[in-house]
């Protein structure tokens, strides 16, 4: 709840301070925390956990909106999710490098018995990282380890 309160705080100083983008951005993840809530059940709370979730969510819908519409030739519209992307950004947890998480992946390997499948490896290297590294580029690194 603490997470959600400090979501909340940051909206009422944006609107204070009449950042209208920042405003819309918050709202936005404030109303997909409550969805996500409600979708859980009638008075159920998120965790932090949980919200960080959401966060990452939608932090990556605005990658693949960057990646959309710089394909589309729209650089007008990318630039505006890069803004987004950033506000929800400082909320997230601060992202691995390459490097670390190639360093995390050999650890967890290492202590793995079966690394034929590279679906249940996957499952042990996310559980691992918990939203402090991308999933594609952990799935990269697991496939170059495997092959």
């Amino acid at each position: 709840m603490e997470f959600q309160a400090k979501i909340m705080g940051d909206l009422k100083e944006a609107m204070k301070a009449g950042a209208a983008d920042k405003v819309g951005v918050l709202r936005m993840l404030n109303a997909a925390i409550k969805n996500k809530a409600i979708e859980k059940g009638k008075d159920a709370v998120l965790s932090e956990e949980e919200a960080l979730q959401v966060v990452a969510k939608e932090a990556k819908k605005r990658r693949e909106s960057i990646l959309a519409f710089e394909q589309g030739g729209r650089p007008d519209l990318a630039e505006g999710e890069k803004k987004e992307l950033a506000i929800l950004e400082a909320y997230l947890p601060a992202q691995m490098s390459r490097e670390e998480v190639a360093a995390a992946v050999d650890k967890i390997l290492a202590g793995m018995p079966d690394k034929s499948n590279q679906g249940l490896v996957m499952k042990a290297v996310m559980a691992e990282m918990k939203g402090k590294a991308d999933g594609k580029m952990v799935s990269e690194i697991v496939k170059e380890k495997l092959a």
